[in-house]
């Protein structure tokens, strides 16, 4: 395979930071994953050396696009605040800490937003132009929302306040399993935060992620509404896709920038 069809997307969770490089044509893995326990103190410091060691443990090309998913907002790079690791990484350039410690020029995108351009560009919203929106069931609700392709990133459509309530606490999967819905009862909340977005957004397309998503059968049909609402294709590969994808669009378009200078 040709270094230019290859980038490697990593995916950093609370539990697990996880690599691999992605043939950009197909979407596919081109190696087994690897993937480190994310360490107990989850300190920039901690979790840039684990990032490190797991772009080492590939061979690659210096000139191979890496791209990191990271479970925060970013604000051009920044973190602006943090849930699900350790809060010295709020205000941290994570660009800037991860060029450091991998001696690699890297991008970072949102989890969601790299779930979203993963489904977009290889999963279930494949070809699909106009609005769409990916959500993410689980602890929380993730969003990513999709114009013609192009991201718009860092929404948090999950934090949307529905009926008085912030939408995820009462939506997420997290709360079915807390109150031990099934997934009928379950269904009548998603519909609910669903017609809300619905509203706002008039998306053309919703597709469902999260780990709940491969029990779709279970409660998609239940849901009532104008957009096709569909499960995602991708699973757990989401995020590496997405930022292998999204890294390399950005080397794409700095290489572009310097020919149109030249």
């Amino acid at each position: 395979m040709a270094k230019h069809d290859l980038a490697f997307g990593i995916d950093i969770g609370g539990s697990g930071i996880k690599g691999a490089p992605v043939d950009l044509e197909t979407g596919e893995l081109a190696a087994d994953r690897v993937r480190i326990p994310t360490p107990e103190e989850s300190t920039p410091d901690a979790v840039t050396r684990v990032v490190a060691e797991l772009v080492e443990s590939f061979d690659l090309p210096k000139d191979v696009p890496v791209g990191v998913a990271f479970p925060a907002p970013l604000d051009h790079g920044v973190v602006r605040f943090i849930a699900n690791l350790h809060p010295s990484w709020k205000g941290v350039d994570l660009p800037a800490a991860l060029n450091a410690a991998t001696g690699r020029s890297v991008t970072a995108i949102n989890d969601a937003d790299a779930a979203g351009v993963g489904e977009q560009r290889y999963g279930a919203a494949k070809g699909k132009d106009g609005v769409v929106l990916l959500a993410t069931l689980g602890t929380g609700i993730g969003s990513a929302l999709l114009v013609d392709g192009v991201l718009v990133p860092n929404t948090e459509l999950g934090h949307l306040e529905i009926d008085g309530h912030d939408a995820e606490s009462k939506a997420a999967d997290s709360a079915r399993e807390r109150e031990n819905l099934d997934f009928t009862q379950w269904a009548k909340r998603l519909q609910r935060y669903f017609e809300t977005v619905e509203m706002l957004l008039s998306p053309e397309l919703i597709v469902v992620g999260g780990g709940v998503s491969k029990h779709h059968e279970q409660f998609l049909p239940l849901l009532d509404l104008r957009a096709p609402i569909i499960p995602a294709k991708l699973r757990n590969k989401a995020g590496i896709v997405g930022a292998a994808a999204m890294a390399a669009s950005v080397a794409g378009h700095h290489k572009d920038k310097k020919h149109a200078k030249k």
